[in-house]
């Protein structure tokens, strides 16, 4: 028996192995390629005929895909890594058939045709839809030669962006740095020494402090660290991982990688009549064209940029006054910024640790959850999880399971860095009638405890908390019961990060400060003088904080808009002619930061990055009407609820939105929380 096969509730996680993984994909793509003949032959072209059987059959894979592409974030090694890539092409080719099949395309376009259609619900009626928007951005309407191309630059694709991956991972895991004495760390807080003293002992050294690139590690120093040649040096690492540049160079270099992936991309575009990939992605996002994105980032830009040069321009000026410091180079913008915000506000990230130790901070999201949501989230210690660091919570409705998820919040060797929402199970309609709930996969990768206490967050580690619970609330409140349009399955890439983006807001109340903060030694709660000092900084250098994000966007989007091999597109001059336009402190020219860009180069925003200032609008806005009801409205939180986060990718992005709110979005409300306009 091999356990992933199991159809259970949850993956039995005390029983899997790696070498499980290739056998039970090999065993699920086979059936799934005799049920599709089976179903054609069966010529009965109805819901319950061909479309829920095949959405069985792809329950079944996910559910098994879920579990092998966790472990390969979480758990990664080089046996992982080697099945991994065999079964990332067997997927990418079974797909590719699936989406090229003629005769089920005709069966689908009968369907949505014929009167039943008309008789099915809105989610199903989504489903049929949007199977057949994607059969045709799968080739279905190419000649026999253009598939067999498309067919092979889907498989080049996915081991590009795989080995892209894999070069960010181990080019950050693959510089270290000893240090002997704290001295070359002044400036550096107690509980980030601690983190460093703990990482030296981990790699056998008796003493001292040992540097890695992983945030945990890089952040404080960048921050905080007084030894300006220890920052340069750290940051010169962290800029030109997996590249042709800094300490390892050539050693991951990903530049080709990027020059490939552009090109194969770029390639799929032109097959299926695109004039470009970013024309591609937009065709299953909310925004309507290419130069709608452009029209939107450039107006944000217009209003930010006076913003973020007025601030640059008094960081540079404080840094000279204050400290002497002539130039202000890269890697002092952190280190002066945090001077700065001190000297204004009085409050710094290391001030406010002390009052989020994570438990109180879990227990307090999921009281926020409670009062806006009416759900109960429980600890499930009898639940087996892949690793010691994750756990998993239910989720209740009127005591009535709904959802349930695994949470992993430490970084280790073999993570990858960052922090992240995946599906595990998906909400379906099963077979005999019964449901099989949603369960969420919740990652991120703070400090881990050290010696037995308490891991202690930053207000920034507690807003990404937050960010990715609303990520899994999205997927686990759905009441959706077609599993394509299910939870986060369906949704518009550009709308599915107003759920997190939202919910990140209610770790700034004056309501909700309270169920989230307890000081690890005090049990007092983040006392008012200090909230308000953290809400005076909020807007701090907030016009820069827009431009960089900008900026990603632009160099994201117009890459995938522009490229072409017959003019030999240069990656890096690109993104340097956009940080001419909208950056304040333009970096040395080494930097390669485009080397270790997973989200576009590897994760799923090619050409979507302006995806989280999209719904960032969106997200600011649906906040305005709790700032106009109550925070805490149980109301508002209900229709929440019901108009959001329910619907999952049922309902078309304008008119779930719209239905919240009464009206369209409007930017005002984003724009005032930067502190860009009053």
């Amino acid at each position: 028996m091999n356990p992933l096969l199991s159809e259970t509730a949850l993956p039995l996680f005390e029983q899997i192995k790696i070498e499980h993984f290739e056998p039970a994909i090999d065993e699920v793509l086979a059936d799934n390629k005799q049920l599709i003949k089976a179903l054609l032959a069966a010529s009965s072209d109805t819901w319950e005929s061909l479309v829920y059987p095949l959405e069985s059959a792809d329950n079944r894979l996910n559910n098994v895909w879920s579990v092998i592409s966790h472990y390969n974030s979480v758990l990664n090694s080089n046996a992982l890594r080697d099945i991994y890539k065999r079964i990332i092409s067997k997927l990418t080719a079974f797909q590719t058939e699936v989406g090229q099949n003629e005769d089920l395309f005709q069966a689908y376009k009968r369907l949505s045709e014929s009167a039943e259609y008309s008789k099915l619900n809105g989610p199903q009626k989504k489903v049929i839809d949007n199977s057949l928007r994607d059969f045709k951005l799968s080739g279905i309407g190419l000649n026999t030669e253009d598939k067999q191309q498309y067919s092979e630059l889907k498989q080049t694709l996915s081991s590009l962006t795989n080995n892209f991956s894999e070069n960010v991972l181990d080019a950050t895991q693959g510089w270290t740095k000893y240090i002997e004495s704290s001295d070359q760390l002044a400036g550096l807080p107690e509980s980030a020494l601690q983190l460093l003293a703990s990482l030296a002992k981990d790699q056998g050294y008796e003493s001292g402090y040992l540097l890695t690139l992983d945030i945990p590690s890089y952040l404080p120093v960048m921050t905080y660290c007084e030894n300006a040649d220890l920052r340069e040096e750290l940051y010169k690492a962290y800029l030109t991982r997996a590249s042709d540049q800094g300490p390892d160079a050539g050693k991951w270099d990903n530049s080709e990688n990027i020059q490939k992936i552009m090109s194969t991309r770029q390639s799929l575009a032109k097959l299926l009549s695109f004039d470009n990939y970013a024309q591609r992605s937009l065709a299953t996002k909310m925004a309507g064209s290419v130069e709608e994105v452009m029209t939107f980032l450039d107006q944000l830009a217009e209003k930010a940029l006076p913003v973020a040069k007025k601030e640059i321009s008094e960081l540079e000026l404080y840094a000279k006054d204050m400290f002497g410091r002539v130039s202000l180079e890269s890697w002092d913008v952190g280190f002066y910024a945090e001077k700065l915000r001190q000297e204004r506000f009085d409050v710094s990230q290391e001030e406010l640790k002390p009052y989020f130790p994570v438990p109180v901070v879990i227990n307090g999201m999921f009281e926020v959850a409670k009062r806006l949501f009416d759900i109960e989230v429980k600890a499930r210690p009898d639940i087996e999880t892949c690793h010691i660091d994750s756990h998993y919570y239910s989720i209740y409705v009127d005591k009535q399971e709904v959802a349930g998820f695994y949470l992993d919040l430490y970084t280790r060797k073999n993570k990858r860095g960052g922090a992240w929402m995946a599906e595990c199970r998906t909400r379906r309609r099963l077979p005999d009638g019964s449901l099989q709930l949603p369960v969420a996969n919740l990652v991120c990768n703070f400090t881990p405890p050290v010696e037995g206490n308490d891991s202690l967050l930053t207000h920034n580690e507690v807003t990404t908390l937050f960010h990715e619970f609303g990520h899994g609330l999205h997927h686990m409140l759905t009441q959706v019961e077609a599993a394509d349009v299910s939870g986060i399955s369906g949704v518009a890439w550009d709308v599915v990060e107003l759920p997190s983006q939202f919910l990140e807001n209610w770790c700034w109340q004056e309501e909700s400060i309270p169920l989230i903060s307890s000081h690890f030694e005090t049990r007092e709660s983040l006392p008012k003088a200090l909230l308000d000092k953290m809400l005076a900084a909020k807007y701090f250098q907030g016009g820069m904080a827009m431009m960089r994000q900008l900026e990603f966007s632009m160099f994201d989007f117009q890459l995938h808009r522009d490229f072409s091999d017959d003019d030999k597109t240069d990656v890096l001059a690109l993104i340097n002619t956009i940080r001419k336009k909208v950056s304040v402190k333009l970096p040395p020219d080494y930097t390669r930061f485009s080397h270790a860009f997973s989200h576009i180069f590897s994760g799923g925003y090619a050409a979507g990055y302006y995806s989280y200032k999209w719904a960032e609008v969106l997200a600011a806005d649906a906040f305005s009407r709790f700032e106009e009801e109550g925070i805490f409205n149980k109301a508002t939180g209900l229709s929440y609820k019901q108009e959001i986060l329910e619907v999952g990718g049922s309902k078309d992005a304008m008119d779930m939105f719209v239905s919240f709110r009464g009206r369209k979005p409007s930017v005002d409300p984003l724009l005032k929380q930067a502190g860009i306009q009053s």
